[in-house]
């Protein structure tokens, strides 16, 4: 076989390839008759008859497009490759199909003859890999294709910064904000953050290598490209070379929805706690101001209605009262005031019983506000304005306003509908302490109405103070009354009706109406008219139990004034001399009206002497939590001493600023002074209002 193929070429040794490690093979003439074959051709594809066409000796690699191909490579003379030729042969573990690479060159052989010189060498493993690689390629880009769409479905934006926040690249944030690629570069993207959130975010970016964290994360409001703000969370992680930060990498999620929910859920919780602890109408309505600011609105005011439903439609202009006001920081306050609105959208929101939305240029509300008021919202320049009326048992008995101002965008529904929430979840604890107070007003009127001015009494001069509590809740019982007999004495009285609400008030006036109709009924002492009056009250109801101080002063026939007392469960009157000297009048004690005493009442009869005054109180004055009552009775007798000689109007003045009264209770009180020796006529009483 070695000479064979020694004698078909003389002009180059073939036997050169006969070692080489690729499988060669040499053909000749058109036909392409096969000249040669090397040892590694033989070992893969066998032995080959020489001489014999390619066609015939080659028929497993010799298809078609490798005829085509030989044919080509001869004519034209240019080397022709062909790729991932199929055949049968033996790589060392039997005989398999595998893959070739056949390169077929142009060469001269003996006689002018031209031939071609194929190289045969096998790509199966190559080929397998790269099949491997195309099927790695498409998987993979199969999963990028997955990731991105699992990623867009819950993430906004993806973004690569420098060490400082400054952008680099990002993908969906224009998309987001509308800003151009050239707009968000660098720290431009912080242009689309709301400015409060974009003075956190340039401070902590600009700070952002030196921070000691593997996470940043952050809820920022966005503007998006149709201007309207949400919630984006942010996080990013630090990318490290060489222990220093060289850039971050990082999302933007879309959170608004979370956050709304959480806001809500937050500002209910809060608003129930708020008022929860609260029975005074104007800490509630101030507690439910601050639950809407800052996080709905810059300013938030509760105006009670002077009238229901604001007095429409009769009313010209609602009068409405402000219990409570609430600013953000860095504004200032308005103070507490009576207000009159003539507002058309006040009318439309308490005629309706619905919400009123008002958007204005700033600072310039298209109705009429107060002076000072008006200019407090120019100052602060609003522009945006809600009211929410509270119902309460079918009336629009208050009025919640709030307002936006500066950059801030105007209040949205959302935002609407969750302060109209933020009301339902507080409607009962505000709707009861609004008919409190109503129940309040009117029983402080039935009280006022009772507390009458002094009557004229000529010769004695008269005057009485009502005093409210500052802090309590509730009204008292407290009364006073004078009125002329008609034998010619005249009645005082002081009295205490138990309980501080509406009930305790219409008790109070019909204990008193008794007492007057029981004290002109006959003449007799004032210890009987109390007797009396404590079985009447028995057979009225047996849950009324009051204090009283019963006195009837009046002139004998040598003209000196004397007074018939009695006091059932009260303080005793108190006695002042012209002279500066005060003592209680104590020997005439009874029981606590309302209660069941079968004993004789007691009375007692003492002279005034000329100039003297007469002081009948409630425990008001005196009373003091902690305190024994002695000590404060004490303390009225030193205080009266020095104002003997002081007009009766002020001795009574200076008796209610003098004394160190507690404020837990109110305080009645009416004096009369009988005149100097040969003044008996033309004194008149001095008439003062009830405070």
């Amino acid at each position: 076989m070695a000479a064979a193929r020694k004698r078909q070429s003389n002009w180059v040794p073939l036997d050169v390839f006969d070692r080489a490690p690729v499988a060669v093979l040499v053909t000749g003439g058109a036909e392409h008759r096969l000249r040669y074959t090397n040892d590694a051709f033989l070992a893969m594809f066998g032995h080959r008859t020489c001489g014999a066409p390619v066609s015939e000796a080659l028929h497993e690699l010799a298809g078609h497009d490798t005829l085509a191909a030989f044919d080509k490579a001869l004519a034209t003379g240019r080397t022709v490759c062909l790729d991932e030729v199929s055949a049968t042969a033996d790589g060392g573990d039997g005989p398999q199909e595998r893959l070739f690479r056949v390169s077929l060159s142009r060469v001269p052989l003996v006689r002018e003859e031209w031939g071609l010189l194929a190289l045969v060498q096998e790509i199966t493993a190559q080929a397998a890999a790269t099949l491997r690689m195309n099927a790695l390629e498409k998987e993979l880009h199969r999963l990028r294709r997955r990731y991105k769409s699992i990623m867009w479905a819950g993430v906004h934006g993806v973004w690569v910064t420098g060490p400082y926040g400054e952008s680099r690249e990002s993908q969906g944030w224009q998309r987001l904000t509308g800003q151009t690629p050239e707009e968000s570069l660098g720290l431009g993207w912080m242009e689309a953050l709301h400015p409060e959130d974009r003075v956190y975010a340039e401070e902590w970016w600009g700070r952002a290598p030196e921070q000691e964290v593997s996470l940043y994360e952050a809820i920022h409001r966005v503007r998006t490209r149709d201007g309207v703000y949400r919630h984006m969370r942010f996080r990013a992680v630090p990318v490290r070379e060489n222990g220093a930060v060289v850039e971050w990498v990082g999302s933007c999620t879309d959170v608004e929805q979370e956050w709304q929910e959480e806001r809500r859920g937050r500002l209910l919780e809060r608003a129930a706690g708020a008022v929860s602890d609260i029975t005074k109408l104007e800490e509630m309505c101030q507690a439910l101001a601050e639950v809407v600011v800052p996080e709905l609105a810059d300013t938030c005011d509760v105006h009670l209605l002077r009238e229901p439903n604001g007095g429409l439609p009769y009313a010209h202009a609602i009068v409405a009262e402000r219990l409570g006001c609430a600013v953000r920081e860095g504004l200032r306050r308005l103070p507490i005031l009576q207000e009159h609105y003539s507002a058309d959208v006040l009318r439309q929101a308490v005629k309706q019983r619905r919400p009123a939305y008002l958007s204005f240029p700033r600072g310039r509300p298209p109705f009429l506000y107060p002076e000072a008021i008006s200019t407090w919202l120019a100052e602060i320049e609003a522009h945006n304005v809600v009211i929410l009326p509270i119902v309460v048992e079918g009336e629009v008995a208050a009025v919640v306003t709030a307002c936006v101002r500066g950059d801030r965008p105007p209040i949205s529904q959302a935002d609407i509908d969750l302060m109209g929430q933020i009301l339902d979840h507080t409607h009962a604890a505000i709707s009861n302490a609004l008919r409190f107070r109503r129940t309040q007003r009117v029983a402080l009127a039935l009280q006022h109405s009772l507390l009458a001015e002094p009557p004229h009494i000529p010769g004695l001069e008269l005057a009485a103070r009502y005093q409210a509590s500052p802090t309590a809740a509730e009204i008292g019982g407290d009364w006073y009354d004078a009125f002329p007999l008609p034998g010619g004495a005249v009645e005082l009285v002081i009295g205490d009706v138990a309980g501080h609400d509406l009930a305790a008030a219409v008790r109070m006036s019909q204990v008193r109406n008794m007492l007057r109709a029981l004290a002109v009924d006959r003449e007799e002492c004032p210890g009987d008219v109390l007797r009396r009056l404590n079985r009447a009250l028995e057979a009225l109801n047996g849950e009324t139990t009051a204090t009283c101080a019963l006195t009837r002063v009046e002139r004998d026939v040598e003209g000196v004034w004397r007074l018939a007392y009695s006091a059932a469960g009260h303080p005793p009157p108190l006695l002042v001399t012209g002279e500066g000297e005060a003592r209680f009048l104590q020997d005439a004690g009874n029981p606590l009206l309302g209660l069941f005493y079968e004993q004789p009442w007691i009375s007692a009869v003492e002279p005034l002497p000329p100039h003297s005054t007469l002081l009948l109180y409630t425990d008001g004055l005196v009373e003091r939590r902690g305190e024994d009552i002695g000590d404060g009775l004490e303390r009225l007798r030193r205080r009266a001493e020095p104002l003997a000689r002081e007009p009766l109007g002020r001795f009574c003045d200076q008796l209610l600023t003098g004394m160190p009264v507690a404020g837990e209770d109110d305080v009645a009180m009416i004096a009369l002074r009988v005149p100097q020796v040969g003044r008996y006529e033309g004194v008149t009483s001095e008439s003062i209002r009830p405070r």
